[in-house]
């Protein structure tokens, strides 16, 4: 390592970083160990396996260390020390995984290499029980080009198969059993394959379970989303239903395939194999092959409204010898097995019957089943309707079911009602389509009697938890349970619609630098255990996705063997699957569908690891000390049970580990557990993860502000005019952006800290400019609200709405004293984020004081610690202006307030309290001077008169002119002199109105430049300048606009002017005219058209050459003097030039012909020749006709008079006098 390399990364301590802690699962107690025989390299990832794991080292090495029967040599298969993988020496590993049995690694150059057991292909080699070494797997995609590698960026190894997500963000699978989400049915398959399903979306990362497989995806946008079919292509139900209820219609699209795909024969048989081994297997075994068979055969099963009969009707499929299939009848591995199995189903089901007089809902069953078996998947033990009761009675009590039960519903109503219920809370339930009654697809019977108890539940009891986040959710109990009223209908609606700003628009900057918030969890595989989430126990051979996750904005996904996590930016987990050592964090049921993990109410999670059958929650503390919770298996020892009972974790279990540092990965195996440590040398790791932490809890503030404060405010009646009400949703929706983008740098800084954690790739630094942009445009649009009154228009319909969540104001805004007023509290709880730019100031600066003061890392982050708190004290003074303009808005006279009162506009200084009068004022007028940081208000009685400041022009006057403190003021149209009290009043006054002018021409953008501590202001604005007016006093420009340069009050150099009639002038000025080169254009309303010159003007008149197209049609090209004709010129009348009607060539005077012109009449066929004055002919000349004809002589009035010639085409020639009418008078010749 060269020197400046080791100044750079030893100050942060880099021998301290990636220390290896191992415990031992199921010991709470047990304190962590060392690594056996690892030596002091830093550790940047682990992956861990039934009985090995392995390590990637900072210089890009894999070792391996556990159990390795793959090994070839003996002495390597239980190695004392972790041993090097050779085979990878020279290429540099950027990422790890490990399977059960089987490892993978992948290079920088997305070269993926697996070793490990290959039983099942899950090393991509065929035919070989074990790959010893790490060997090259080739992956290439023949739709684009089979001789192109396809690039990887991370792996996921299950217990028989391996997913690979590629570069351009498409899933690679390979291995055995439906897990891979392949559409294939032969198996292993040993050439990597890429999952269709999912092709053509942003998948942004995979992870792998034992038998099954996660995936999140980015949502689509809006845009892209495709047209939604009429009916699910799998169950066939309805995707969107209408159900009419009294008094209302509920509209559902919440439909969740319950199916995902079928299962082919081939798939059923494969997957009964799979099972741990026959002789082993349990009724329960037996129940998931005959869910995963019976779901196959489309076999009629009556929805008749008594259980009895669909027991029966299912006994009597059963035993019959042959099913009518319209796909495929799978071979059963036990058919006997099966059918004894459905007999004592069915026996128990009629006893059931007999027992409780027909009652579809018994009240002594649903306290057996829903209470004590929380743990265990659902199956078919329980009968149709019961199946349906335990799920009434887990979504909304034992008085719910009782009025079921009063009631004697049928089955086929309680189905009705439930066959389109949410998995997505929040949606409105809906009646499917049932059909005739008597036959019915027995696969989408038996689904919704087994999803049931998962999936419906579900969504009734995670309304409660989702009350907060109800912007874009419909209303969601359903008919039977309780009527719902019109009015709360148009509630729901009217809040959907006023929230719709909170949904941050597509960021694509910020999206292509940070992990995106918008995802969805898809999965797929073996379901047995509900770790598919999706509400059954059913498999899913493709990828489905998990609905209920939906806006959750999942960051990260992980698999334990039959159990799965997801974690969200809000650093929440949600987990679901196998329950039954407390491996989710939770005891609620079903646990089917994701529910929260309950791991520490304080706190927020930042990383998650799921062991075989545990799971690992780093949770943040309040020394920003990671704290890490276990929850799971518990060994017999340590917990006082027996044996054969199942131990566990009843909540998640602190482990004591802070002595050992930072920790900031953990990975989780079958028996043990590891962390990577990092000690805190010099302040540099604490100083990290307080930045992480703070940020990850300022995004959980964030949000809560924005769904308990700003939705709520947002969906209030009566909230003030259109302009407040528009205000209030520009502030909601900067805000939702800015929440965002703090919601994906939480995301993004928990990743950095699972890597090498170098200063100069933090995004605050890399990519500061998108914070101080957001930031910026959050306090712009919030002072805005604040100067237009905002907050205290909202005191009168907002005052309900805030005393009942006082508390809750109190304790988002941090403000303690009670006696503040909810107005203030609300006003600083909208300036909250801006204080965050103070920590992100502080923080880095501490980071800074970690390198030596020469190092770059040193400067880059001084300059960026100073540049975010010189943009916090400049967004303070922004918000004391708007509260200094607000107060002046109060004292200030109401009429003038509503026509000068605008959200942008502040007060810099007025007249009142500094003297400043207007010199030559009457003896009692009043003049009151306003300057705000666009115009120069001058008011006086009732009238007021504005002036933009972005054309006024203010010098002082010198002391011979005998104004000792004036200062001269010119605009466009008027010219004034103010006078000052004192010097010193003078000077103010200048200067401020010097710098709000250059600020004005400047833009609103007045921060202070990226890495400097202030704004450098100049001295005074330029004369010459680009600006906007329009006059109003001018008699010639009155109400015309004009946009272009200016030069002391005029128009000076390019510019373009409008009147409102529509005529306009683009070109040069000098001193307020048109001067120079220019366009000018006149509408002509009569004939629909415009006049058009362009050309030479002087002092604002067309002067010199030019040309003007006629709206009649007729061109002028030719010389112009005062807005007229004058000078040589051709014009040409008709429609198109090249076949003119007429032509005049010759000179003009005053806008007439007047001199020697040619007149060519085309239309008459004679041409003119000679003198013209007045636009007539006049005087000498000659008219040559197109039959021959030529006349010379004397022109009057357009009339030939006096002695003339006439030449005719026989060469006969007239000489005399003519008359009037061409009439020859006098002698002949010839």
């Amino acid at each position: 390592m060269d020197s400046k390399k080791r100044s750079s990364v030893e100050a942060e301590g880099s021998k301290e970083r990636g220390l290896v802690h191992v415990w031992q699962a199921g010991s709470c107690s047990l304190a962590p160990e060392r690594l056996p025989g690892w030596g002091g390299k830093t550790v940047l990832q682990a992956a861990l396996g039934v009985k090995h794991g392995v390590l990637l080292t900072e210089d890009g090495e894999v070792y391996s260390f556990g159990t390795l029967p793959w090994r070839s040599e003996p002495a390597e298969i239980c190695p004392s020390n972790p041993i090097l993988e050779n085979a990878l020496v020279g290429q540099y590993v950027v990422t790890v995984a490990s399977g059960s049995f089987h490892n993978g690694a992948v290079t920088e150059n997305g070269v993926v290499y697996m070793w490990g057991e290959n039983s099942a292909g899950q090393c991509a080699v065929a035919n070989q029980q074990y790959v010893p070494e790490p060997n090259p797997v080739s992956i290439s995609d023949s739709e684009t080009s089979s001789l192109l590698a396809v690039r990887i960026l991370q792996l996921a190894c299950g217990e028989e198969h391996t997913l690979a997500l590629s570069i351009s963000r498409e899933i690679w699978a390979w291995g055995t059993g439906c897990q891979l989400g392949l559409i294939t049915t032969t198996f292993p398959v040993t050439k990597p394959q890429k999952v269709e399903h999912l092709a053509g979306r942003v998948v942004l990362q995979v992870a792998c379970g034992a038998f099954h497989s996660l995936a999140l995806v980015q949502c689509l946008p809006s845009q892209d989303l495709k047209p939604v079919p009429e009916r699910c292509n799998q169950c066939s139900q309805l995707l969107i239903t209408m159900t009419d209820k009294e008094d209302h219609v509920i509209i559902s699209d919440s439909h969740c395939c319950p199916l995902g795909v079928t299962l082919s024969e081939s798939q059923v048989e494969n997957q009964a194999s799979t099972a741990i081994s026959p002789s082993t297997e349990t009724l329960d075994n037996q129940g998931e092959v005959f869910e995963n068979t019976l779901v196959e055969n489309d076999v009629p099963v009556a929805t008749d409204a008594t259980r009895g009969d669909a027991i029966s009707s299912q006994q009597d499929i059963m035993g019959t010898t042959e099913i009518s299939s319209a796909r495929n009848t799978p071979s059963y591995p036990d058919t006997q097995a099966v059918n004894e199995y459905v007999q004592t189903l069915s026996d128990r089901s009629v006893r059931e019957n007999s027992e409780n007089g027909e009652k579809p809902m018994p009240s002594q069953p649903l306290v057996e089943e829903a209470v004590p078996n929380l743990h265990s998947p659902p199956t078919t033990s329980t009968s149709a309707l019961n199946s349906l009761v335990v799920s009434c009675a887990s979504a909304v009590g034992v008085r719910v079911a009782a009025t079921y039960e009063a009631g004697a519903l049928s089955l086929k109503k309680v189905m009705n009602f439930y066959s389109t219920a949410p998995c997505e809370p929040g949606t409105q339930a809906g009646s499917g389509s049932i059909g005739p009654e008597g036959l019915k697809d027995s696969r989408e019977e038996q689904v919704k009697q087994e999803s049931m108890q998962g999936k419906k539940s579900s969504s009734l009891v995670d309304i409660r938890e989702e009350e907060s986040e109800g912007g874009s959710r419909r209303l969601s109990l359903p008919g039977l349970l309780s009527q719902v009223s019109p009015r709360l209908l148009r509630k729901a609606a009217r809040v959907k619609t006023r929230t719709v700003v909170l949904t941050p628009t597509y960021s694509g900057e910020a999206d292509a630098l940070l992990p995106s918030l918008r995802t969805e969890v898809w999965t797929w595989g073996k379901g047995k255990e509900g770790q598919l989430g999706h509400g059954d126990v059913l498999p899913r051979l493709q990828p489905l996705c998990v609905k209920c996750l939906d806006g959750k904005e999942v960051i990260y996904l992980e698999a334990g063997g039959y159990h799965s996590l997801a974690l969200t930016a809000k650093s929440q987990v949600y987990s679901w699957g196998s329950n039954t050592f407390g491996q989710l964090g939770h005891c609620d049921f079903p646990t089917t569908v994701p529910r929260l993990a309950k791991v520490n109410s304080e706190n927020g999670v930042w990383s998650v690891a799921a062991g075989q059958d545990y799971s690992l929650f780093l949770v943040d503390t309040e020394d920003f000390q990671p704290g890490l919770y276990y929850s799971g298996r518990q060994d017999p020892t340590e917990v006082d049970n027996l044996p054969e009972n199942h131990s566990g974790t009843k909540t998640p279990v602190l482990l004591s580990c802070s002595k050992l540092g930072y920790i900031s990965r953990v990975t989780a195996g079958k028996d043990s557990y590891l962390a990577l440590v990092d000690k805190n040398v010099m302040g540099y790791i604490a100083s990290l993860h307080e930045l992480a932490t703070t940020e990850r809890r300022f995004y959980s503030k964030l949000s809560d502000i924005k769904s308990h404060i700003l939705r709520p405010l947002l969906s209030l009646d009566n909230l003030g005019t259109a302009s407040t009400v528009q205000l209030l949703q520009e502030v909601a929706s900067r805000f939702s952006k800015l929440c965002y983008l703090i919601g994906q740098h939480g995301a993004s800084l928990s990743s950095f800290l699972h890597g090498i954690k170098e200063a100069r790739s933090l995004v605050i630094l890399k990519h500061a400019s998108l914070f101080l942009d957001s930031y910026t445009e959050y306090c712009t649009s919030i002072t805005n609200f604040l100067v237009m009154g905002g907050f205290q228009l909202l005191a009168k319909p907002a005052i309900d709405f805030l005393n009942k969540n006082q508390e809750l104001l109190q304790d988002l805004s941090e403000v303690n004293d009670e006696n503040t007023q909810l107005m203030e509290i609300l006003n600083t709880l909208f300036f909250l984020p801006i204080r965050r730019l103070h920590n992100y100031a502080k923080i880095l600066l501490k980071l800074a004081t970690c390198f030596e003061v020469t190092s770059p890392e040193y400067q880059k982050l001084q300059d960026s610690s100073s540049c975010y708190e010189s943009l916090a004290l400049h967004l303070g003074r922004k918000r004391k202006e708007a509260e200094y303009t607000l107060g002046f808005w109060k004292t200030f006279p109401g009429k003038m307030t509503d026509s000068l009162r605008k959200p942008e506009r502040r007060l810099l200084c007025e007249s009142s309290n500094r003297a400043l009068s207007l010199q030559h004022a009457g003896r009692f007028s009043v003049n009151w001077f306003i300057l705000f940081n666009d115009a120069l208000v001058h008011a006086q009685f009732s009238t007021h008169h504005v002036f933009p400041l972005a054309t006024l022009w203010a010098e002082p006057l010198s002391e011979e002119a005998g104004g000792v403190n004036g200062l001269k003021i010119t605009t466009p149209e008027e010219q004034f002199t103010l006078i000052s009290s004192t010097p010193q009043e003078k000077t103010k006054w200048l200067r401020a109105i010097s710098q709000a002018v250059d600020q004005a021409l400047r833009g609103t953008s007045d921060l202070p430049p990226y890495g400097s501590g202030s704004s450098i202001q100049r001295q005074e604005p330029p004369i010459s300048r680009s600006a906007k007016y329009t006059f109003y006093k001018d008699p010639r420009l009155k109400d015309a606009t004009y946009d272009g340069r200016w030069l002391s009050g005029k128009p000076h150099g390019r510019g373009v002017l409008k009147w409102p009639d529509g005529k306009m002038y683009s070109g040069m000025f000098r001193n307020g005219l048109e001067d120079g080169y220019g366009e000018y254009r006149i509408p002509n309303k009569a004939l629909n058209k415009e006049d058009h010159y362009v050309g030479h003007w002087k002092e604002g008149k067309m002067c010199g050459q030019g040309v003007y197209s006629y709206a009649s049609g007729e061109v002028f090209e030719g010389c112009f003097q005062d807005n007229m004709r004058h000078g040589h010129g051709l014009l040409r009348s008709g429609k198109l030039t090249s076949s003119s009607p007429s032509m005049f060539i010759g000179q003009w005077v005053m806008d007439k012909k007047a001199g020697y012109g040619v007149f060519d009449d085309i239309t008459r066929g004679e041409k003119y020749m000679g003198m013209w004055q007045d636009d007539v002919c006049q005087g000498n000349g000659v008219v040559v006709t197109q039959f021959g004809l030529y006349y010379e002589g004397n022109f009057h009035l357009n009339k030939m008079m006096g002695n003339g010639v006439l030449l005719s085409e026989d060469d006969t020639i007239y000489e005399g006098e003519f008359s009037d009418d061409w009439t020859l008078n006098g002698k002949v010749g010839n």
